[in-house]
């Protein structure tokens, strides 16, 4: 098992993470360092006007990290099933690089045991994309992730590596203004 006080550390130092998150493989690190985040870009040779997944340990997190979350979306949280990524509006305290162009944010309550207590021992949400070069495919599993990626991350977490099981990508959704569903991917 992973030495949750280690990634701790790691993250408040500003490193960069590569762990398994309740879908694939993530890079992460503190969602409300600038720095950190521009390394996250840089690792994946992406362009910082394309925003990342955050990740958080509940709805209770979520809301120091929201302007408001609307009733019906805090009743949506409640039914979920499988790992969904939700669009919010006006967020706060987060890394500005986090935030797209349009004032939104792309936040997941995760399910997964291990990154629900990560995320809880660190105190504020991380950054969750997943373990590839901007552009390329992703990888389902440790074993396909390209070791130039492993190699630039801080610590790599030393926990299901050996999963071979196939998880896919959140599903993405955004609450219009009426508070319909609106699936994004």
């Amino acid at each position: 098992m992973a030495n949750n006080h280690l990634i701790t550390e790691i993250l408040k130092e500003g490193k960069i993470i590569l762990y398994p998150t309740d879908t694939v493989w993530g890079l992460g690190c503190d969602a409300t360092n600038p720095e950190a985040v521009a390394k996250i870009f840089q690792i994946k040779q992406r362009s910082e006007s394309k925003s990342l997944i955050i990740l958080v340990s509940g709805i209770q997190m979520l809301q120091q990290y929201v302007t408001a979350v609307p009733s019906k979306v805090l009743a949506y949280l409640q039914t979920l099933q499988e790992p969904t990524t939700i669009i919010y509006s006006h967020p706060l305290h987060l890394a500005k690089n986090v935030i797209a162009a349009d004032d939104t944010v792309a936040i997941r309550v995760v399910q997964d045991a291990f990154c629900q207590q990560m995320i809880a021992d660190f105190g504020k949400p991380i950054v969750s994309t997943s373990a590839n070069i901007s552009g390329e495919p992703t990888p389902l599993y440790y074993q396909l992730i390209d070791p130039k990626i492993i190699t630039q991350c801080d610590y790599v977490v030393p926990y299901r590596q050996d999963d071979t099981q196939i998880k896919n990508p959140s599903r993405l959704i955004r609450f219009d203004a009426d508070g319909e569903i609106l699936i994004l991917r």
